[in-house]
C-alpha cells in the first residue's frame, strides 16, 4: 500500500475582489503518494497553480488542512513554512528565476548552503554530481545569461533538488522551452522519479502529462477526474497518449 506523503481535505482559496469573494478552490480532496509522479491538468483558469502553492505553502489556504508529516501546513508559521520549503520541498518553475549574477554553480550550492545540514564541502560535491547529471557541468562558471533557456532550466532542476526535498513540486516547467528542451527536461524529471523522487506537476502540456502516472483533472477549483497510468516507456507512448487523450476528451479539455 502506497505511503501518502502529503494529505490535503477539504481544501478552499478564495480571493477578495471588487468587494466581494472569487472561490478559486473549492473542497479540494488530495493526497500525495511517495514515488509517485502526478500531474494536475485543467483549462486555464480553473485553479491547478493556486492548487500547488497551497500544497506547497507557498500560499496559505482559506480553508481546510494540509497535513505534511504530522502538521497542518495552513496552520503553519511563516518561519516554519520557509524551513520547510527550504529542506523537505524542492520547486520548479515555468520562468526559472535563477539569480542572473550568480553562476549556475552558485546557484545550485546557494539552498544547500541556507539548508545547512550538510558541510560546504558536501554541498559543493553534490552539486558538482547534479550538474554532471544534468549535463551543464562544462558551463558551471556561466552566468544564466550566458547559457540558452533548456541549460537555465536544467539548473533550475538541480537546484530543487539539492537538498534533497521529499516532494518536488513543478509548475509548467516546460512552458517556455522548445521541443527538444521540453524533451530533455521531461527525460531529467523522469530519471528522478524513476530513482524514487516524489513530483507534482502542474501543466498544459500533453507530453508533460505522458511522463505521469497518475492525472488529476481540475474544473472550477475542484477535482473531477483521475487517470492512473503505469511507469512511462517511450516505445508505448503512442498508445499512452491516445489513452490520455480520450480521457482529457471525456473531461471536455
Amino acid at each position: 500500500m502506497k505511503k501518502a506523503i502529503l494529505s490535503a481535505k477539504g481544501v478552499c482559496k478564495s480571493f477578495a475582489h471588487g468587494g466581494g469573494q472569487v472561490h478559486v478552490l473549492s473542497q479540494v480532496d488530495i493526497d500525495l503518494y511517495e514515488g509517485d509522479f502526478t500531474v494536475i491538468m485543467g483549462a486555464s483558469g480553473s485553479g491547478k497553480s493556486t492548487l500547488m502553492y497551497a500544497l506547497s505553502g507557498m500560499d496559505r489556504a482559506t480553508a481546510g488542512e494540509i497535513i505534511y508529516d504530522g502538521e497542518d501546513i495552513v496552520k503553519m508559521s511563516e518561519k516554519r513554512l520557509a524551513s520547510l520549503r527550504c529542506s523537505d520541498f524542492g520547486f520548479i518553475f515555468q520562468q526559472m528565476h535563477l539569480v542572473s549574477n550568480l553562476t549556475l554553480f552558485e546557484n545550485v550550492v546557494v539552498p544547500g548552503y541556507l539548508n545547512k545540514e550538510k558541510s560546504a564541502a558536501e554541498v559543493k560535491a553534490r552539486a558538482d554530481e547534479l550538474l554532471e547529471q544534468m549535463s551543464i557541468s562544462h558551463i558551471k562558471s556561466h552566468l544564466p545569461s550566458q547559457v540558452s533557456g533548456g541549460e537555465q532550466q536544467r539548473c533550475a532542476i538541480a537546484r530543487a533538488v539539492i537538498n534533497e526535498p521529499r516532494l518536488l513540486f513543478a509548475d509548467e516547467p516546460t512552458g517556455a522551452l522548445n521541443r527538444k528542451n521540453t524533451n530533455d527536461v521531461l527525460d531529467l524529471l523522469t530519471g528522478l522519479n524513476r530513482s524514487g523522487q516524489s513530483i507534482l506537476m502542474v501543466t498544459h502540456d500533453l507530453r508533460a502529462a505522458l511522463r505521469a502516472g497518475r492525472i488529476l483533472y481540475l474544473e472550477d477549483g475542484g477535482i473531477i477526474g483521475e487517470l492512473t497510468l503505469p511507469p512511462y516507456d517511450l516505445n508505448e507512448e503512442k498508445s499512452r497518449e491516445t489513452q490520455v487523450n480520450a480521457w482529457l476528451s471525456s473531461m471536455h479539455w
